[in-house]
């Protein structure tokens, strides 16, 4: 397996899908898998004891029944609350309440879907946390199939240096970079990442467009855009070549991208 998308566009579950189950739990990497992505995408922290957490936040208290950092828990306390609490839809019904949905570990969702590509974002900009998820995706033989990112430079450098050769994202200072480049129809010669994974906006900055587009495919680098859940929009973006869509909605991307696809071909 390649990193580098093949010739059609990908879907990726933002979280696994985080509009349709909570995010970053096991339910969300299954509901995602269910409703027919090509990958997944998830976040990762170090605990206190140094297991590879999949975690956005740097504490647990916007999505669990638990408060506290996970840098200040164990795996063990980690994987026993209800990261699934505090889910619903309609403010009121709280589907996964109860259901056992703890934190979950990189090495329980690479093991869980073994055939999906899989964007690790890495939250702690430091080497332990590179070291770390390299030793995970590799003793789970997947180094061809993760791609490592992240918004910070320091910890893509140490991963970067740690496994030579695997792929990784744009940090935001290479994205911004590569988006001045693309003004003049390249990118720059010298970068080291694989896959620019961008918002189309940040702010009042529109950092996607048709030319931004043309430039990264111009320089062999697939643009991969967050987070996308209406129709109207991935097929604009499909039609400017974007190369993989990251969304909450699986439901709705998938379709839409199979749909956009039976367009063209």
């Amino acid at each position: 397996m390649t990193w580098i998308p093949l010739d059609r566009p990908l879907v990726f579950g933002h979280r696994g899908g985080s509009r349709l189950a909570p995010e970053n739990t096991l339910a969300a990497f299954d509901r995602g898998v269910a409703e027919g992505v090509d990958g997944l995408e998830l976040d990762c922290r170090l605990s206190r004891d140094g297991e590879v957490m999949v975690c956005h936040d740097a504490t647990v208290d916007r999505t669990s029944n638990a408060s506290g950092a996970i840098a200040d828990m164990t795996a063990g306390e980690l994987v026993r609350i209800d990261a699934g609490s505090r889910f619903t839809t309609d403010g009121v019904t709280f589907p996964f309440r109860g259901q056992g949905l703890g934190v979950p570990t990189l090495r329980e969702v690479l093991s869980r879907h073994p055939s999906h590509p899989v964007i690790v974002e890495l939250k702690d900009d430091s080497e332990a946390l590179a070291r770390a998820a390299i030793d995970v995706i590799r003793a789970a033989r997947a180094m061809d199939r993760v791609c490592l990112g992240a918004f910070k430079s320091r910890v893509l450098k140490h991963a970067r240096r740690l496994a030579p050769g695997t792929p990784t994202g744009a940090s935001s200072a290479e994205a911004l970079r590569a988006m001045v480049a693309s003004r003049t129809g390249h990118l720059l010669p010298f970068r080291r990442y694989s896959a620019l994974q961008v918002p189309e906006r940040r702010g009042r900055l529109r950092v996607v467009t048709p030319g931004f587009v043309r430039a990264a495919r111009r320089a062999g680098v697939p643009v991969q855009v967050w987070i996308v859940d209406r129709e109207e929009d991935i097929r604009r973006l499909l039609d400017w070549g974007v190369q993989a869509i990251i969304t909450d909605r699986p439901d709705v991307a998938v379709p839409a991208v199979a749909a956009w696809r039976r367009s063209r071909f």
